[in-house]
């Protein structure tokens, strides 16, 4: 899953409000092998205040309208990449979601984690599929301060919960992608464990997206201040994702990432 941010605030620095700019990365991203591209117009980043529905679908839009052409007249880069590509909205806001999904988009990475109904049924009405994050609180509100007494025995009921609401919605089981939220109201030590205990969230059934690319906890346990400087450790923390069943990634580099799942793969198909 490529990274495309049609924002001017990631955290990494690696977005622009343009959807010229927007579609030629994505283009990029899918000839680098990307399965899936993952569209958000709004940073996650909770040290920047909320904008309005309207400007996210402003800076949206346009994109969405001219996706078809992020994969038109290139080839697959393998016989087992997913092509053309499948498209991800990465939002919170129902009426985002809904606008977006009616219009091209296959997967919905909720960001809201599924506080309420209202996605799961957006996604019900479109066929899309729905990625629930584990998360706590509010988007764009910081949690940081979170504590667990058992974070992973908190999630697991966390992620039962969020099922059986989606599927209560119309969301059929097999459309259904659970991610743990690395660095969402998490502490260092909270997402360390969940790397360690990653097979424990295979009882549901469901893939696994592992989230990681260039992430805090990264720069924190590392001491790489520069988010753009964490790519081979995020290639290691992918390896590791694989070893314990994680098989969706959501990075920003792409071609890394490839040249990395593509040996692991074979050697755990051997």
């Amino acid at each position: 899953m490529g990274i495309v941010n049609i924002n001017d605030d990631s955290f990494c620095g690696d977005g622009q409000i343009d959807s010229q700019w927007a579609l030629e990365k994505a283009r990029e991203l899918v000839t680098q092998g990307a399965d899936i591209v993952d569209v958000g117009g709004e940073s996650a980043r909770t040290n920047r205040a909320a904008i309005p529905p309207e400007e996210e679908l402003r800076r949206l839009g346009p994109f969405l309208a001219r996706f078809d052409e992020v994969w038109r007249n290139i080839a697959p880069r393998d016989a087992e990449q997913v092509f053309p590509p499948l498209l991800s909205i990465n939002t919170w806001r129902p009426e985002v979601a809904a606008a977006a999904l009616r219009s091209t988009g296959h997967l919905l990475n909720d960001l809201s984690a599924l506080h309420d109904d209202r996605n799961a049924q957006i996604c019900a009405e479109t066929g899309a599929a729905l990625l629930i994050i584990h998360a706590v609180g509010s988007p764009k509100i910081s949690n940081t301060h979170i504590s667990y007494q058992n974070a992973i025995d908190e999630m697991l009921g966390f992620f039962r919960d969020k099922i059986v609401l989606a599927e209560r919605a119309g969301v059929p089981r097999k459309a259904i992608i659970l991610d743990p939220g690395i660095d969402f109201a998490k502490q260092v030590d909270d997402n360390l464990r969940i790397f360690r205990e990653l097979d424990k969230f295979h009882e549901f059934g469901r893939p696994l997206l592992l989230p990681v690319s260039r992430k805090s906890v990264i720069g924190e346990v590392l001491g790489i201040a520069d988010p753009n400087d964490r790519d081979p450790a995020t290639a290691a923390c992918i390896v590791a994702g694989m070893l314990r069943g994680a098989s969706l990634f959501r990075v920003h580099n792409v071609e890394m990432a490839w040249r990395v799942v593509l040996p692991i793969d074979r050697l755990l198909r051997t």
